[in-house]
């Protein structure tokens, strides 16, 4: 009987040798996750190889269909929209007609802008990309990035 540490061990040695020839990492993980799971139930004699194949079919739904990431291409397709209405860019020069007097009115228009744009979409996530692209392309249209 082998031990399940060097079980684990070959497992991480495979792991890195597909990676090694490019294979994709889910595609190795896969690969790997199933006949390590395999090896490890050749030795109890109660667990067979057939109810691993059935889990992981509603395994992998049930991880897929959750909440949290089916809000992810939403708020993509938000900052998408919002880049492409001229939505950021109003609220950006919006900004920089109020706070664009004060010394340093460039970085706190775009903090002003990014408060703004986060207050309306409620992701940070979406509002660092979206913001952080349009505050790049007003700084260079301003001449502050060569």
């Amino acid at each position: 009987m082998i031990d399940r540490e060097l079980i684990g061990l070959g497992a991480m040695i495979v792991f890195f040798i597909l990676l090694a020839f490019r294979s994709p990492v889910a595609l190795t993980m896969i690969i790997v996750g199933i006949f390590g799971t395999y090896i490890l139930s050749l030795n109890v004699s109660f667990i067979r190889f057939v109810p691993y194949i059935k889990q992981f079919k509603s395994l992998l739904w049930e991880n897929m269909a959750s909440y949290e990431l089916s809000v992810i291409p939403l708020f993509i397709l938000m900052g998408y929209l919002a880049s492409h209405t001229k939505l950021a860019q109003d609220l950006f020069a919006g900004m920089n007609a109020i706070l664009g007097r004060f010394r340093g009115g460039l970085c706190i228009t775009a903090i002003g802008a990014c408060g703004g744009f986060g207050a309306v979409s409620g992701s940070s996530l979406a509002t660092a990309s979206t913001m952080g692209k349009i505050a790049l392309r007003e700084l260079e249209k301003l001449g502050y990035i060569i």
